[in-house]
């Protein structure tokens, strides 16, 4: 079955959901209210009724991450799929789309459903997908609607065998585009091991009329020991490969007007992604150098502050982290301990703890730098945090923190605050987990 909204259509559906329980720190006051029309009140997230813990999203951060790498593909002739298994946001799905991206892209069945419930035209789904359940629906959604774009790995001879079987069962008309997995090397995640392999799935692929194969990916943040020199030769790998494919006619079933499908791609080495299918030779026909980045819509203050290719890069721009969570001191034992009432029900913490940043006083609303004050541990819905002698923090003070893995921030809260500098909440951002 085809898609059962557009995008605007899906937005317009995610600002009429009514304000309840469900969603972690909402104002108490506010139930019963559409998303929408609290957001048109334009509440304070401090003084406007939200409770703690609260994670808020900062709005300029967003859109100047979104404009960064929208810039930056354009720069170095990239087409942009970001991985949306970051934020299974369907609004950021849309700022992302607006700010040039090609698609979007998932990892399993569910996201895709998710992708297509909410009006997305072009998927393409980073992984194997050998469910017949799944195929099945995908059949389905690709029958159904002549403009949606799907590709998907395949990286053995049995997997196109599992394809072939649940496509042919379920009566699909449509070919399910296909690129073949070149992996990372050895002890790396997915992905046929060498181009022997590589060739006998693409033969698999030819013999199968329910597939087409469109091109070759990868994901190079697999690479063992990574360095530089090491990303950028499994990289040229996998353009080879292409390459090889090429010169052998097997991109020759492609549609009229279709590209050649080259992706890679993730958070921690696009600017060797960049380097290395800038070189990419002439083939047959155009290609699609296909990056796939998700992290940077959000950034953090963690684990991708310190991966991030700008560091490398400084004259190319800086990524902004985007998200704080917002605590609140309920309890002061001792002179070098406190405790913060959220844990990991709402903070990500199998990367780096949070890190805390600034303290708002309970008493005038002042905001101070968080120094002498740490978060030394996490509980279920308590945060242990370590103060230095002279740290100025008493209960019912907030405590600001960064955070560190995007993928695993969004997952714990379904409605978080868009807020603009100055503390004005403009928008809630669902999530679908």
């Amino acid at each position: 079955m085809a898609a059962q909204q557009s995008a605007e259509q899906s937005l317009t559906a995610l600002a009429a959901e009514v304000v309840d329980h469900r969603f972690k720190a909402l104002p108490p006051d506010a139930e019963g209210l559409t998303v929408g029309a609290l957001a048109a009140e334009r509440r304070d997230l401090f003084t406007g009724g939200f409770t703690t813990p609260v994670l808020a999203l900062s709005a300029e951060s967003v859109e100047a991450n979104l404009a960064l790498l929208e810039t930056y593909a354009e720069r170095h002739g990239l087409a942009f799929a970001p991985h949306g298994k970051t934020s299974m946001s369907p609004q950021l799905f849309a700022r992302q789309l607006e700010y040039g991206a090609w698609g979007i892209t998932a990892a399993v069945p569910h996201q895709a459903r998710v992708y297509r419930a909410h009006g997305i035209r072009r998927i393409f789904l980073a992984n194997e997908l050998v469910d017949a359940v799944a195929l099945r629906w995908l059949a389905g959604e690709l029958d159904g609607d002549p403009a949606f774009v799907f590709a998907c790995y395949v990286d053995s001879v049995r997997g196109v065998e599992l394809m072939d079987e649940a496509l042919r069962a379920a009566g699909a008309v449509r070919p399910v585009d296909v690129v073949v997995e070149l992996g990372a090397g050895q002890g790396a995640r997915t992905g046929a091991r060498t181009e022997a392999d590589c060739a006998a799935v693409a033969d698999a692929v030819a013999a199968a009329s329910t597939l087409r194969l469109v091109g070759v990916a990868g994901y190079e943040g697999e690479v063992p020991d990574a360095s530089p020199e090491r990303v950028r030769e499994w990289l040229r790998r996998l353009v080879a490969l292409a390459a090889d494919f090429d010169a052998a006619g097997r991109f020759d079933e492609l549609a009229d007007g279709q590209e050649i499908l080259v992706s890679a791609g993730g958070s921690a080495w696009f600017d060797a992604v960049a380097d290395v299918f800038a070189g990419i030779p002439s083939l047959s026909r155009p290609v699609c150098r296909l990056l796939r980045s998700g992290a940077y819509v959000s950034h953090d203050d963690g684990h991708y502050r310190h991966l991030t290719p700008f560091n490398r890069i400084p004259e190319e721009g800086a990524l902004q982290p985007s998200f704080r969570l917002w605590a609140q001191v309920v309890s002061r034992p001792t002179p070098e301990q406190a405790f913060v009432n959220a844990g990991k029900r709402d903070a990500a913490y199998d990367l780096d703890l949070p890190e805390a940043q600034v303290v708002r006083s309970a008493r005038d609303g002042s905001v101070r730098p968080a120094t002498g004050v740490t978060v030394s541990g996490l509980s279920d819905q308590h945060g242990w945090v370590r103060t230095e002698p002279g740290a100025e923090l008493e209960v019912g003070d907030w405590i600001g923190m960064g955070l560190s893995h995007p993928c695993t921030s969004f997952d714990k809260w379904q409605l978080i605050p868009l807020v603009e500098a100055d503390g004005t909440v403009t928008d809630y951002i669902r999530t679908f987990f």
